[in-house]
């Protein structure tokens, strides 16, 4: 977490990073949704996040066939274009692709990890999403991991004079994440948590929660196939575990629409908002 003092230190790109460090009584919480669960991969994520009413949109770099487009000014210009036209921010960045181009053993993700830094600037985020399933899975690959924190180590300090953060999604407890950090031992690295993965896994989320503190950079919102607030989770627990780490930021949302992706994300919305309000 960075200290009050370090305010004025702030990259010149990121100004609206400025109510994370209000008074702790009046900032809150945004709540925002992944592009990818949106069913987008363009711009037009902007409108839809409008209809649903939620205030932002966790990005997507891009795929493979499109060569992570977003890493084109010119596709950058159009989000921005979007964000503004509809009143919506761009929340944070998520590498996905990642999932299938593996950080850990394929020298293309490398580059794109390091191409994320200025794609966050250009963006004016912070946080950029590192995806770790399916061919990305690090859970009981030592190699894997020895890997991740040889690359990690190698080019998180262009991360810190840029401003940003990498977070770190993947199937490992808190625990094994936060080893890494300690490994790597770069402020740039953080974790990302999803609340939904971990409880797949079997982990007690509210005792993990408590044990990032000043180690997360951001939440998705999830519960497997279940709407929020209908299933496993328990959002108010949630909300007393981010009280005792101090955590005010972004929450996107990554759940499940078994019935209508507008209305169900609406619902969504109106339970998390009844537990993380803009101002607190």
């Amino acid at each position: 977490m960075i200290a009050r003092s370090a305010v004025a230190a702030l990259p010149a790109f990121a100004p609206h990073l400025a109510p994370l460090f209000a008074d702790e009584k009046s900032r809150g919480f945004r709540i925002g949704a992944c592009e990818w669960s949106l069913r987008k991969g363009d711009p037009s994520s902007m409108d839809l996040a409008r209809e649903i009413g939620i205030d932002g949109v966790q990005v997507a770099m891009g795929t493979v066939e499109n060569n992570l487009h977003l890493r084109k000014p010119e596709v950058q210009q159009a989000y921005l274009d979007a964000a503004k036209r509809n009143g919506i921010e761009v929340a944070s960045i998520g590498i996905a692709e990642m999932n299938q181009v593996p950080l850990k053993s394929d020298p293309r993700a490398i580059e794109w990890l390091v191409d994320s830094i200025a794609v966050a600037q250009a963006l004016e985020v912070k946080v950029i999403l590192i995806a770790q399933f399916g061919n990305g899975n690090l859970k009981g690959d030592k190699p894997g991991i020895d890997r991740t924190v040889e690359i990690l180590k190698e080019h998180a300090s262009k991360a810190e004079k840029a401003g940003v953060i990498w977070g770190l999604e993947n199937l490992l407890s808190a625990e094994e994440n936060l080893d890494i950090l300690d490994r790597v031992g770069s402020s740039a690295v953080q974790i990302y948590y999803d609340v939904g993965n971990s409880t797949d896994q079997g982990y007690d989320i509210y005792k993990e929660i408590r044990m990032i503190k000043g180690r997360v950079c951001e939440f998705h919102a999830k519960d497997g196939k279940f709407m929020l607030g209908e299933g496993r989770v328990d959002f108010k627990k949630v909300r007393e575990a981010m009280d005792e780490i101090d955590y005010r930021g972004w929450i996107q949302i990554e759940a499940a629409a078994p019935t209508n992706l507008i209305t169900d994300y609406q619902a969504h919305l109106a339970l998390l908002k009844t537990h993380f309000p803009l101002s607190v």
